[in-house]
């Protein structure tokens, strides 16, 4: 079969995903810091710090895949989709410049896009297009305290995320990211596959259907789509939509209708393939929860 090529208009490649898994910011810290300064796991949030000015060296304790020590000397985020303990040296007089918050990803540990990021990323400011109009809003916000200032701080540190995100989708090689979600959804063709799976998970998808959505021959595309991904698009789109029933489960969505918006043929075969990816029924699951 003759490969395809695919439509050549742009696809939003990140508001299926947020809209089913959303970001959530909450402002937790601006000034300055001095001295050691630790942020526990342990409390179960992500983090978003701008270091604004100043020198500021981060440790690990006991990660793993990424740097234990880390310093920076120039205007950085410093991204960690995960809990993840690190601890922040900063001069002892005149410390360093921050605007800190937490992030909660909907799901927790079972959100597919924080699953698909690193644990830690460091990002020059200057790096990220577009970063400056809203850090000017944000700090604007968090420099004066004024009526409303932490909603709407929290906001636009979402927006800051929105912008690094999509960042990270154009630059996954020079963020260190690995093969997964994020490479697939940089690679103009399979993120096509990957957009209308994430649009229309209960639909019937078969290899040739997503092929063809991006435009390749079959056997093009599973090739490519295991390189880059790291798994097949069968069990991409299984964990997907085990991720989506996850999601529902909690809203307190009935195991019946969820088999419907799942494309599953009956409630009994949602439960089967739950129980296999999860390793236990939907309902002890929730009870798990």
């Amino acid at each position: 079969m003759p490969t395809k090529e695919p439509a050549s208009h742009p696809i939003d490649r990140l508001s299926g995903l947020l809209s089913r898994f959303r970001v959530q910011a909450q402002l937790h810290h601006t000034g300055a810091l001095c001295g050691l300064t630790h942020f526990d796991a342990r409390e179960g949030h992500g983090y978003l710090h701008v270091l604004r000015r100043g020198h500021l060296k981060v440790t690990h304790p006991g990660a793993r895949g990424i740097p234990k020590a880390v310093e920076l000397s120039e205007p950085t985020l410093l991204f960690y989709p995960r809990p993840l303990t690190h601890h922040f040296h900063n001069p002892p007089r005149d410390g360093s410049d921050f605007t800190c918050a937490r992030l909660a990803f909907d799901g927790g540990p079972d959100n597919p896009l924080a699953r698909a990021l690193p644990g830690f990323m460091a990002v020059p400011l200057d790096r990220v297009p577009g970063l400056a109009s809203a850090l000017d809003l944000l700090f604007a916000e968090t420099d004066h305290v004024r009526c409303g200032q932490r909603l709407l701080a929290d906001r636009l540190f979402e927006v800051v995320v929105l912008q690094l995100l999509r960042w990270l989708l154009d630059h996954p090689q020079q963020a260190g990211i690995r093969s997964g979600l994020i490479t697939g959804l940089s690679d103009p063709r399979l993120a096509r596959t990957l957009v209308a799976l994430h649009d229309a998970p209960g639909d019937a998808w078969s290899l040739e259907r997503m092929a063809e959505c991006a435009g390749m021959s079959r056997t093009a595309f599973a090739n490519t789509f295991r390189e880059v991904l790291g798994q097949t698009p069968a069990d991409y789109l299984s964990d997907w939509r085990m991720a989506l029933a996850q999601s529902r489960l909690r809203e307190g969505c009935a195991i019946k209708l969820l088999a419907e918006e799942l494309g599953y043929a009956n409630p009994s075969a949602l439960t089967r393939a739950f129980t296999a990816k999860v390793g236990a029924s939907p309902r002890d699951w929730l009870k798990m929860q």
